[in-house]
């Protein structure tokens, strides 16, 4: 059984190839031309061709509290359709990049990773007698890019099962083989994927099996820090009942006006306290405003309410 820790490096690893990030980017939207995979999104990068997307969208609409539900759901029966013109769809795209700064999707994307991609990776690996983190690392990374089972093959028909093989000897052939395979396949993109596997040999080459920390990927340290971070929540916490105060009709009332016009008051100015925004309230604002080098509009906006202490 691997531990948390070294669960979480693994993972980390397949983010920094996908993402360039340990701990991904919820939020990134790629689209290359030539990918069979069209639309990618996420942390890890699923995609829009394999379906995947469209499960991962349909959790995530599912989720309490999900603020991009509503604009997302109507896309839901394309995304099962697997219809290739939302590559092109700009606003749904936009969603999509929006919606991974809200915690329900990335909430969303830890538990879909986790329970679409890592468990059945670990189940594989367990399968062929594979307990090495680093095992555990390759085999999850070929399942999140595609093709593992192919490879698997193609590595048990050089070389046998990693019962005969031996555990590090097999992974070593796979990931040769594998290289290969990425190389000189025919699609020309796959072949700039190679340094996935040249970063797993460079693993191999320096023994770390248990994938000890800290680890260094495409030039990414991957370290305790890295778990402990939490990706900032950017919600306001503006009252939502703070309202820009100026001259309408008719007149805009209430505390926040009084409050505006004793906080001028203490400000040396003449003027009534009854609660109104009136046409006097306005010539006394737009002087404290010259007065202290704002934009002179007699609008009471967050600048202002500042200044007046407010």
């Amino acid at each position: 059984m691997l531990s948390e820790i070294q669960k979480q490096t693994a993972k980390a690893i397949v983010n920094i190839f996908e993402t360039g990030r340990a701990l991904g980017d919820y939020g990134r939207v790629t689209l290359l031309a030539g990918d069979s995979g069209h639309l990618t999104y996420g942390m890890a990068q699923t995609t829009l061709g394999s379906g995947n997307l469209y499960l991962l969208i349909k959790a995530y609409c599912a989720a309490p509290g999900a603020a991009y539900a509503a604009a997302l759901r109507p896309y839901l029966q394309s995304l099962a359709d697997i219809d290739l013109r939302l590559d092109n769809d700009m606003k749904f795209r936009g969603l999509l990049k929006d919606a991974g700064a809200d915690p329900a999707m990335q909430e969303t994307q830890d538990s879909f990773f986790d329970r679409v991609f890592w468990r059945p990776s670990a189940e594989a690996a367990s399968k062929l007698g594979l307990a090495e983190a680093l095992s555990l690392a390759v085999v999850y990374d070929s399942t999140i890019h595609g093709s593992w089972a192919a490879m698997r093959d193609r590595t048990v028909a050089k070389v046998g099962l990693p019962s005969k093989a031996g555990e590090r000897g097999w992974i070593g052939a796979y990931v040769k083989e594998r290289r290969n395979w990425l190389a000189t396949h025919s699609n020309a993109l796959l072949g700039k994927t190679v340094y996935r596997m040249d970063a797993f040999e460079a693993l191999i080459g320096a023994k770390n099996w248990q994938l000890a920390l800290p680890v260094a990927v495409r030039g990414v340290r991957i370290d305790q820090t890295v778990f402990d971070y939490r990706p900032p929540v950017p919600v306001s916490a503006v009252d939502a009942a703070t309202r820009n105060l100026r001259l309408t009709q008719p007149h805009m009332t209430g505390a926040d006006v009084r409050a505006l016009e004793e906080a001028l008051v203490r400000d040396g100015y003449a003027i009534n306290v009854d609660g109104v925004f009136d046409a006097g309230l306005e010539g006394a604002l737009k002087s404290f405003q010259k007065e202290h080098g704002l934009v002179a509009d007699g609008i009471a906006g967050p600048a202002t309410r500042m200044i007046l202490g407010l």
